[in-house]
């Protein structure tokens, strides 16, 4: 029998989460077996996913019909819709979050990303699907922008799970272990239990080589006459997401052993893993499973969609590969401030943040004008 490489990298201490939720897996069974069989530990979702999902799919029908009935209106629709796929899923994972104790078995939902700059709303909303959901195994995302952090730390002490999503700069995801960190140290404070409690930080990857390498070939294609030069920028190609991921790992090590976090573990916390998101490789030029071999590696998690999982399976190349070429990754990193090269790193996190906050928002804002669509199509003259 062939080996299934998912279940090979859990032997590294990294679990396999699921980026796609839909009520067709859901319905089909094919998420219980992806759990039982397949190794898959987690799922998440986002608007980009529900809109595919509910768009054009008549398996949603019957609760948007009942939706009308009720006289709701669409976005509480909407809602209603992506609810019941949640607790669902939540309930095929809660096996898994029992076995794991609480480490794996989750399901995520993003607040609604048109708040991404609302510290308040976010807490508001946060606290609403956390209760309304019901489900213990439920992780809310939050975009990890300059509003989203003291939304983490605030809903991390009121008990609520969170995954961090939309991380590109190494800051950005050590200031995230930090919002995590004050928000249990202030449950604690209020005498309450910190056990049960996870999070994840989402550090994506894809995006990152899509950006700069889009800035190198635009430098290649003016024209270089030096092989030197030409060669020091295609040996910046596809590396920098990977390198970015490894240094941000060593940046989770320090915390894990820093005095606040171990006061913090002495107590029962669980450690707030760096979860490796858009995973799925964007340039054809590049192995399908290149952001799951190079990244595998203890405390951590991969999030993959179906595409991934498939190649995943077939042929990833098992092994632990997180702390390799370590000082590499910083030279690589450092390289782009050469002049030849010229790309700044910041610029470039914070260009990816901006824009992946509109690619969540973009999908939320057209899932709304199809379901109204529909409600339109559904309802009765």
């Amino acid at each position: 029998m062939a080996t299934n490489q998912l279940l090979e990298i859990k032997n590294y201490g990294q679990s396999i989460w699921m980026d796609n939720l839909t009520r067709d897996i859901v319905q089909s069974g094919e998420l219980k077996n992806l759990v039982e069989n397949q190794g898959i530990s987690g799922i998440t979702s986002n608007p980009a996913i529900f809109e595919k999902a509910i768009n054009g799919n008549a398996i949603y029908d019957a609760d948007i019909e009942a939706g009308i009935r009720a006289g709701l209106p669409t976005y509480k629709i909407y809602e209603s819709l992506v609810f019941k796929d949640i607790r669902d899923a939540c309930d095929i994972l809660h096996p898994v979050y029992d076995a794991t104790h609480g480490l794996d078995g989750y399901v995520s939902i993003e607040v609604p990303p048109t708040i991404a700059h609302d510290t308040e709303a976010t807490i508001k909303e946060a606290r609403r699907y956390f209760q309304e959901i019901g489900k213990e195994n439920l992780m809310i995302k939050i975009p990890g922008t300059e509003a989203g952090l003291p939304a983490v730390e605030q809903v991390i002490s009121e008990g609520i799970n969170v995954n961090v999503t939309l991380l590109f700069a190494v800051q950005s995801y050590v200031n995230t272990a930090w919002a995590y960190i004050r928000g249990l140290e202030k449950r604690l404070a209020e005498g309450n239990d910190i056990n049960k409690i996870s999070s994840v930080a989402s550090f994506f990857l894809s995006r990152i080589d899509s950006n700069i390498d889009g800035k190198i070939d635009a430098k290649l294609k003016k024209g270089i006459d030096d092989i030197a030069l030409e060669a020091k920028l295609k040996a910046v190609k596809g590396k920098v997401a990977i390198a970015n991921a490894k240094i941000a790992y060593q940046e989770y090590k320090k915390i894990a052993q820093s005095e606040r976090w171990q006061a913090l573990a002495a107590k029962g916390a669980n450690v707030q893993r760096l979860l490796w998101a858009s995973t799925s490789t964007k340039d054809p030029n590049y192995s399908d499973v290149m952001y799951v071999d190079e990244l595998i590696g203890p405390e951590t998690v991969n999030t993959l969609p179906p595409v991934t999982i498939e190649a995943c399976s077939d042929h990833c190349d098992v092994a632990n590969r997180i702390e390799t070429r370590v000082e590499e990754a910083y030279q690589l990193i450092d390289s782009l401030k050469d002049p030849d090269i010229n790309i700044n790193i910041d610029t470039v996190m914070d260009e990816l943040l901006t824009d992946g906050i509109e690619k969540f928002v973009k999908p939320f804002e057209s899932l709304m004008n199809s379901l109204e669509d529909k409600i339109k199509l559904l309802s009765p003259v």
